[in-house]
């Protein structure tokens, strides 16, 4: 059974800056590509980065760019998502997705939610 599980979350004012981890457990295949995603209050869920395991493709949403990093610790078997200068903007629900491609991120984490203060 496939479990991710996010972790990093939380209160942070602007300017500051946060590391949101997310462990992954059960994957029956060895390389996977990997994404963040956030969902605002009273706004749909969009895409905040993805990458490719081997990281050649990595995309950013316009608003994170230069800002947001996305990475992985294959020891630890963990996506992490660094997130610096963040604006009241970033404030939502971040999740984790992983899959066999960036066109099927089929498993989902539980979301941690991260709220910016102005």
């Amino acid at each position: 059974q496939v479990q991710l599980g996010e972790s990093g979350g939380g209160l942070v004012q602007a300017g500051g800056s946060l590391r949101l981890s997310c462990t992954t457990s059960g994957l029956t295949f060895s390389t996977y590509a990997m994404g963040w995603f956030r969902q605002a209050p009273g706004k749909e869920r969009e895409l905040v980065a993805r990458r490719s395991w081997g990281g050649s493709v990595t995309q950013y949403a316009e608003s994170v760019k230069g800002r947001f990093t996305i990475s992985r610790d294959t020891a630890k078997n963990t996506v992490l998502l660094q997130m610096n200068s963040l604006i009241p903007e970033d404030t939502g629900v971040y999740y984790c997705a992983v899959g066999p491609s960036l066109a099927r991120l089929d498993y989902w984490g539980q979301g941690t939610q991260v709220t910016v203060s102005s």
